[in-house]
């Protein structure tokens, strides 16, 4: 099992254990993005309290201005054929993706609530490792959003993932 912590801006961190077993090319195409830094800088550009926050995709420019850069995998959920036995479950790290079950890339989101309804729809990879983690997450869901050019749920004060280093 990987490790890694996530280190905000602002100095809190939230640590993951992801799962090779369930989802293989989620975590190997995470762990790369991690290790090339693809991560920093990037914001949490989507929250919902009582159910996840999403980063992973956009830098903050003023707006939400997107990454972009990397290549989309195969979807690793029962709907896509591929069994993932991790439910939605708080703490739980996922795959964001498009209405094509092949296109998660770089976005993912912690849910922060039971989203039971996702599983076998989105590509479960991880959780946090703590009550203490997932208080972060909390945390960060319940910051004042609005609607900011054709995005909705975007935190009026940026987010901000400092970077995201694998620990083990």
């Amino acid at each position: 099992m990987k490790e890694i912590r996530i280190i905000l801006d602002d100095g809190r961190t939230m640590n993951a254990v992801l799962d090779e077993t369930a989802a293989p090319l989620s975590v190997a195409n995470f762990v790369a993005l991690c290790n090339k830094k693809f991560y920093d800088g990037l914001v949490f550009h989507r929250v919902i309290e009582g159910f996840m926050i999403q980063g992973g995709g956009f830098k903050w420019e003023g707006g939400l201005a997107p990454k972009g850069g990397a290549a989309a995998i195969k979807g690793e959920f029962a709907a896509n054929g591929v069994p993932n036995p991790i439910s939605h479950e708080p703490g739980v790290l996922s795959m964001a993706r498009t209405s094509d079950p092949n296109s998660a890339s770089s976005q993912f989101f912690i849910c922060v609530a039971p989203c039971g309804y996702l599983d076998g729809q989105y590509a479960a990879f991880g959780r946090l490792k703590s009550d203490a983690d997932l208080a972060v997450a909390v945390d960060i869901s319940r910051v004042k959003t609005g609607k900011i050019g054709y995005f909705s749920d975007v935190p009026l004060s940026p987010v901000t993932i400092k970077t995201i280093e694998v620990v083990g």
